[in-house]
Parts: C-alpha cells; structure tokens; sequence
C-alpha cells in the first residue's frame, strides 16, 4: 500500500471517529414526561387523563399488553367496577416487573364492553388513584366484547423506562 494512501486511510479514519457523538449519561431529570394540556382545550385532568405526553428523546420505551380483570387464578368477577379495579392492579403488577412507577406511563388506551357514561365514574376514580397528578395520555375505545366473554374491561400501557 503506497504511503499516499495509508495517510487516506488514516486521515479518513481520524475523520470519522471525530465525528461520532460522544456518549453521555442522562440524569434523572432527562427521563421524566413532559405532560401537556393546552390551556386554549378542555381540561381533561378532571377525567383522569392529559392530552399529550412528550417522552424526551433517546428514551427506551415500553409497551404493556392488555390487562384485564381476571385475579391471578383467572377468575373474572362479573362486577364492572372490580374487573377495572383489578385491572389496575395487574398494571401495577406488571410496571413493577419492569421497575417503572405510574408516574412513567406515557400513554393508556383502555377497551370498555358496553360503554356508557355511569361506567366513566368507575375508570376516571381507578385513573386517580393510581396516577394522581401525573396523568398519561388516555383513549376509551367502547367495544362490544372482549377476548373472554366474561371481560368488560382492558388496559394497555406505553411506558418510559429509566
């Protein structure tokens, strides 16, 4: 290899390797969610959710898959109210596994079997329970059933991991 090219080779390498981002650790302040509720928009907070949720840049993400009501045996109460209650618990139960708190839940889209507006009182109360003031972004799609006939209600999470 002639020497004009092996200082090519070199320089091109020198080149490339200086302008490779340096890597930085974030600190604890860089992963939290950004919440949004445009003043110049319904206030949803009321309703137990915001209207978006921004996760900073770089952040690794997690999504939770529905979690119904069924208690650790599979058993589903026929009570709306307990199937949501329960629910919330398995959400909770798998945001520990992943080392999350709700506090780092982006966004929930939640499955509703014969929604109707006494069933809102139910969800909104579960939302604040376990979120309190940070709360995600939220869609309620009504669905005529379930997976399991017996389910009436779902939830699925979008997660920020630290």
């Amino acid at each position: 290899m002639s020497r004009n090219i092996k200082h090519l080779l070199v320089g091109g390498l020198i080149t490339m390797t200086m302008s490779l981002p340096t890597a930085t650790t974030a600190n604890e302040s860089d992963l939290r969610l950004t919440i949004v509720n445009p003043e110049n928009l319904y206030d949803p907070t009321p309703n137990g959710y915001s209207t978006a949720v921004i996760v900073p840049a770089g952040a690794r993400v997690a999504y939770i898959s529905g979690q119904g009501g069924q208690d650790a045996t599979g058993s589903l109460s026929p009570d709306f109210s307990v199937q949501v209650k329960q629910a919330y618990a398995n959400l909770r139960s798998a945001l520990d596994a992943l080392g999350a708190k709700p506090d780092q839940v982006a966004k929930l889209t939640v499955y509703v079997v014969d929604h109707d507006m006494s069933k809102l009182g139910v969800l909104t109360e579960s939302v604040k329970a376990m979120f309190g003031n940070t709360l995600p972004a939220q869609t309620l799609i009504p669905v005529p059933k379930l997976a399991v006939d017996p389910m009436l209600f779902e939830v699925e999470a979008v997660v920020l991991l630290k």
